[in-house]
């Protein structure tokens, strides 16, 4: 059980992130619809996500976390700007001209994105005879199909228990005949979800030289909240009272995307990250769009179509494959990535307390080999 437990507990995490972002996507959609700026969202989200982890780290990491070099430094304003800026910004943006559960759709298409960058960059190796490796291509070939799907067919409107014939989630000129804002807001979310996997992508690259995921984690989000105040000052600068809250979910929105989504979700996703890599992590947001789809039926009273429900079907069978794929990689003890095996090479300078262990350890080791081979020599002799 002990051990079921242990393998299986990067997936429940992973589950468990599903579960609050998709919270988020609702709580922001109501927020946007009561007049709440996303540029201001976004700001109050990880400054209050800053805080929130600022204290964790410091206390919980102050012997692990290496020192902060300017490389270290420019990567760590790259991640803000990849996952605050264009994730984020460009995401409810989109959002405001589709709807929820249409972002959580096309964001699905991240873990091709990221599959691909992971294997131009080495991340993940590439063996296309192991079954494995066909496995997670085919898994994200299907994934990215059934996205595709989504985005291009609707079908028609399925009645939902909870749902309305008005779209009361998304604004009335989504609706427009032309689709013009449909295709410009699915131009956004593309935007947000390329932003979303170079996140990703050079997240696994930093955490090998910055081993503290909670302090990345903070500083993520404290230099996104800077970024995000330029561009959201300059956006609503016609607009002084946007930054005022509400008692309502224009103030539980940002403080639950800050502490659950910002905070908890980067600091449990750099932790599979290091463990697994970078595309198991995003080969589980499918499961957060069949979710966010759900309540949105039931509480913003979106519309479901036809193809959103096939498409899901789809992105669902591919992320199987990807995961099964990766899960069958570690048990057939298949070469680890390049972000994995920096996790478990020792370090070239040990602690002075840990020395004499690695010392002892190497002198047994090579007092082994010789006699092995004392006895090998004395075996040929006679």
């Amino acid at each position: 059980m002990g051990a079921w437990f242990r393998n299986a507990k990067p997936y429940l995490l992973l589950l468990g992130v599903q579960f609050g972002s998709a919270g988020m996507f609702i709580f922001a959609m109501d927020a946007i619809n009561k007049g709440m700026s996303h540029y201001i969202f976004i700001v109050y989200r990880n400054a209050i996500a800053a805080i929130t982890l600022a204290p964790f780290a410091f206390f919980l990491e102050r012997k692990i976390r290496p020192n902060m070099t300017p490389r270290v430094f420019l990567e760590i304003m790259a991640l803000a700007f990849f996952e605050i800026i264009l994730d984020q910004c460009f995401a409810l943006l989109g959002m405001k001209l589709t709807s929820a559960s249409f972002l959580s759709a096309v964001m699905n298409s991240a873990p091709s994105i990221t599959f691909v960058l992971a294997v131009i960059l080495r991340l993940e190796h590439m063996k296309i005879k192991e079954v494995s490796c066909q496995a997670k291509v085919i898994g994200t070939v299907v994934t990215f199909g059934g996205t595709l799907l989504m985005a291009l067919y609707k079908g028609p409107a399925v009645s939902v228990v909870g749902s309305s014939t008005s779209h009361v989630g998304q604004p009335e000129n989504v609706n427009d005949p032309t689709g013009s804002h449909w295709v410009i807001g699915t131009c956004f979310l593309l935007i947000g979800c390329a932003g979303f996997s170079a996140f990703y992508i050079l997240q696994a690259i930093t955490l090998r030289k910055y081993q503290a995921p909670m302090s990345l984690a903070t500083w993520v989000c404290l230099i996104g909240a800077l970024q995000s105040s330029v561009v959201a000052l300059f956006a609503e600068r016609h607009n002084r009272h946007a930054w005022s809250l509400g008692w309502d979910t224009r103030l539980f929105a940002p403080a639950y995307a800050g502490i659950v989504t910002s905070g908890v979700q980067y600091y449990i996703q750099g932790m599979v990250i290091k463990a697994m890599g970078p595309v198991i992590v995003t080969a589980f947001n499918p499961l957060r769009m069949i979710i966010v789809t759900a309540l949105a039926c039931i509480i913003l009273s979106e519309k479901l179509y036809l193809g959103s429900i096939i498409g899901a079907i789809v992105v669902v069978a591919g992320l199987y494959l990807v995961v099964w794929g990766k899960s069958k990689e570690y048990k057939g003890g298949m070469p680890l990535s390049p972000a994995v095996q920096d996790e478990h090479q020792l370090p070239v300078t040990a602690p002075s307390n840990d020395s004499s262990d690695i010392n002892k350890a190497q002198l047994v080791i090579h007092g082994d080999r010789k006699c092995d081979e004392e006895t090998t020599l004395s075996k040929t002799e006679s």
